[in-house]
């Protein structure tokens, strides 16, 4: 009896060894530029590339941008677009045109800087290789941590630590179609330009089984500010 426990127990921990060797690490880099004209009004773009099948071969992108209104310094709404692309064997496999609003309010305790973070999305997809066209809707709610560590606020020459944790949610089955944790840091070098790195996991729901993708993260963001606002906002890029 013991024997054959023994066996089992092996059995399932070569089991979760194999299975566990099938993940591995994946590249996620973004490009962003934020450009204020005053202290209400700013528009945002970015260039994303991933690579997820191999961490040497780039095989989705991102285009998108999107203008924003500061409410207050708590609240802020923002309108985006952008067009997003699967390759496989280097020829796009699935092309999506989505449009989003989202709402973000952020509030400061200390050093540290909370926000919540939520969009609704009109995701319209086409296959290139079947011709077909689908739509589908998609929400998502986002939870932000932003922490200095060598000064009060996230000024120049200032290192962070951030983490966040999102949910995506979908009108059919299943409801959450994704969760996504990160945990980081960086170094706002100036009030123009700030790099992000960190380690992102992200877990996609189905039916029947879920996908699990480790991503090594790195962003640059630059910033063009014409308000002539004194305070430098840690970056918070609205990559997907």
């Amino acid at each position: 009896m013991k024997k054959n426990l023994l066996i089992l127990l092996l059995v399932f921990s070569i089991g979760n060894v194999l299975g566990q060797n099938e993940e591995h690490l994946s590249g996620f880099s973004t490009l962003s530029l934020t450009y204020k004209f005053n202290k209400k009004w700013y528009v945002y773009g970015e260039l994303q590339a991933r690579s997820i099948a191999d961490l040497t071969t780039v095989d989705y992108y991102e285009v998108k941008g999107g203008s924003g209104y500061n409410i207050n310094s708590s609240n802020q709404a923002f309108l985006g677009l952008g067009r997003y692309a699967n390759y496989r064997e280097k020829s796009i496999s699935n092309e999506e045109l989505r449009f989003w609003l989202q709402y973000t309010y952020a509030k400061t305790i200390g050093r540290v800087k909370f926000e919540n973070r939520m969009r609704g999305e009109k995701r319209l997809f086409h296959n290139p290789i079947t011709g077909i066209n689908t739509n589908t809707e998609r929400y998502r709610d986002r939870i932000n941590v932003i922490i200095p560590i060598n000064n009060k606020k996230v000024d120049a020459n200032t290192f962070f630590v951030n983490a966040y944790d999102e949910l995506f949610l979908d009108p059919d089955n299943p409801v959450i179609k994704r969760n996504r944790m990160y945990a980081g840091g960086g170094y706002q070098l100036s009030k123009d330009f700030g790099v992000s790195l960190g380690y992102l996991f992200q877990r996609d729901f189905g039916l029947k089984t879920n996908t699990n993708l480790h991503f090594i993260f790195c962003g640059l963001n630059f910033t063009i500010d014409k308000s002539n606002s004194a305070p430098v906002e840690a970056p918070t890029p609205d990559h997907d």
